[in-house]
């Protein structure tokens, strides 16, 4: 081929390379796709990271904590502490240092976590039964009487009313004053609150059910709610929940009690490094498999009259070496070596080591250098078969000469 003809046929390849690019170039379609991912870690971990996020947002200060001990000064600033965690398992004196937290100028919202026992006379919510508050079933409740909606006159600016049941009963009505039109709350109606001692100076009802409770305590306030759910990440968009969070914490300072849901150390390594765990059991497998006792079939007991007394020694001498290694071997050869160089020589023990060795090398006609060869203490190492044997010969040799 000339090179005139490659030049063409270079040419037309790249004709047809930029008819074909400009083909595919007017006949693509752009489009753009999002892809979910679902929440984030962090969400995932904490459901209430919108409310605390939307209070930021709403210039109220936030802190998180998960330790009750790290409670604010009430008595520096207006505090509110939003107690989400899990309380299970706290303790009376967790309780009294809430309630004097509380005592001393705060706002304590929590929720009632246990239903009241009649016969106990008890709900085992320590804290709730602490504010004299009961928590029940709505579906014990006798049905409300069908009355108009009459607004109640609380201590606070708040004013709350009853559901008309034409109007959406599953939500928590709130009317405030001044204002015409109400605010509406999912809180859970499968759950009500009882104040029997006619504590609560404020609160907020569904179709015959309260859900949502405030008495004052010495300078501070309470706030009792049946269920926080209309706070977490998936519904606190939802009707007035969001307004209802920042109605109850503005103008103050939020310090939130979070149950995180954080793993312990072996869940976290076994949800992010499962091969290097597999690896790790498998080596610690291994390592236990290679300095166990190896153990076979079980065999009966042999005869005594087959075996020889060469037999028993051999047998003797293995066990030690099995279990004790070949020091013990060689220290009780030396040790029966200056045994018998005692019964030979009186005073040998209270002679010096050099001396002994001289007594020995006279006793055995053996040079000094050898004895002191075989009687030196040994390093804990082992010695190759050669080597351990030769040692052995040399200290029988020692003995019998004794």
């Amino acid at each position: 081929m000339s090179k005139r003809n490659a030049w063409v046929i270079g040419l037309l390849v790249l004709g047809l390379l930029a008819l074909a690019g400009r083909y595919f170039y007017t006949h693509l379609e752009r489009y753009t796709e999002v892809i979910d991912h679902g929440p984030s870690r962090i969400a995932r971990t904490n459901p209430y990271l919108a409310a605390e996020q939307f209070l930021r947002q709403r210039s109220v200060p936030v802190d998180v904590t998960h330790v009750l001990s790290d409670l604010p000064d009430a008595r520096l600033d207006t505090r509110t502490l939003l107690l989400l965690a899990d309380r299970e398992n706290m303790t009376p004196r967790q309780v009294d240092r809430l309630l004097n937290w509380t005592k001393s100028g705060g706002h304590l919202l929590f929720v009632a976590e246990q239903l009241w026992d009649e016969q106990k006379g008890r709900s085992g919510d320590l804290l709730l039964d602490r504010v004299q508050i009961h928590q029940v079933l709505s579906a014990s409740l006798q049905p409300p009487e069908r009355t108009n909606s009459t607004p109640l006159k609380p201590s606070s600016d708040l004013l709350l009313a009853l559901l008309p049941p034409a109007e959406s009963p599953q939500l928590t009505k709130l009317y405030l004053e001044n204002e015409s039109d109400p605010a509406y709350f999912s809180f859970d109606t499968r759950f009500h609150l009882e104040d029997p001692k006619d504590h609560a100076q404020t609160w907020a009802n569904s179709e015959g059910s309260t859900h949502m409770m405030q008495l004052v305590y010495g300078d501070g306030l309470i706030t009792v709610l049946t269920d926080s759910d209309l706070w977490k990440n998936n519904a606190i968009e939802h009707d007035d929940n969001a307004w209802l969070l920042w109605y109850l914490t503005q103008d103050s300072t939020v310090t939130m009690l979070l149950q995180t849901e954080h793993g312990d150390l072996f869940s976290l390594l076994l949800r992010n490094f499962p091969q290097a765990l597999a690896a790790l059991a498998l080596l610690i497998g291994l390592l236990l498999w290679h300095t166990g006792v190896r153990q076979g079939p079980l065999q009966g007991t042999a005869s005594r009259a087959r075996r020889q007394l060469i037999e028993h020694l051999h047998a003797s001498a293995d066990f030690i070496l099995r279990r004790s290694g070949q020091s013990a071997l060689l220290r009780g050869l030396q040790q029966d070596i200056l045994r018998r160089a005692r019964l030979r020589h009186p005073g040998f023990e209270r002679l010096g080591v050099a001396d002994q060795w001289q007594v020995l090398a006279r006793l055995t006609q053996q040079p000094t250098s050898a004895i002191g060869q075989a009687l030196r203490p040994r390093p804990n190492k082992k010695l190759s078969a050669t080597e351990f044997t030769r040692q052995v010969a040399h200290l029988q040799t020692l003995r019998n000469a004794l």
